[in-house]
């Protein structure tokens, strides 16, 4: 198995919804077999995540690592099945999500959230009051019409 010794990527963007890693020579490095083997940025060099459904996206992109005059070429796809590469992954998902609560977008979905709640809540109690007249329930109907005789 592979196991990922170094993973900094030389710089992250947050681009719509798609989180880019990208990685230059000595900020990753993988160990096989006890050797390490350090990223040449031959071919590929980044990894794309998609933030909305957490999937990598570019699973064909050929990683190269290099040890003296050997080399290993490892699509991202092989890199995520042999090695705990996915570990790593995670820790920049969740800092980026994290990051990201405080961006207008996030304020927007939570006001847009709120006024849902509330209009839900109100024809709740709508439906509850008739309910309420349905069955007889004076105990109910005036728990609910207490409420509203304050607004």
């Amino acid at each position: 198995m592979i196991t990922v010794r170094r993973m900094t990527p030389f710089f992250t963007k947050l681009e719509d919804f798609r989180l880019r890693l990208v990685f230059a020579y000595q900020y990753f490095s993988i160990e096989k077999g006890g050797e390490v083997f350090q990223f040449v940025p031959t071919e590929g060099k980044e990894i794309v995540i998609n933030m909305k459904s957490l999937q990598v996206e570019n699973l064909g992109e050929v990683f190269v690592f290099q040890r003296d005059s050997r080399f290993l070429r490892l699509p991202l796809y092989q890199l995520l099945l042999i090695s705990d590469l996915h570990k790593y992954l995670n820790v920049f998902v969740e800092g980026n999500m994290n990051q990201n609560k405080d961006t207008k977008v996030s304020d927007e979905i939570a006001s847009e959230a709120e006024k849902m709640i509330a209009i839900l809540e109100s024809e709740n109690r709508t439906r509850m009051i008739d309910f309420a007249l349905e069955t007889d329930n004076l105990v109910l109907f005036n728990k609910l019409t207490e409420g509203l005789q304050e607004i």
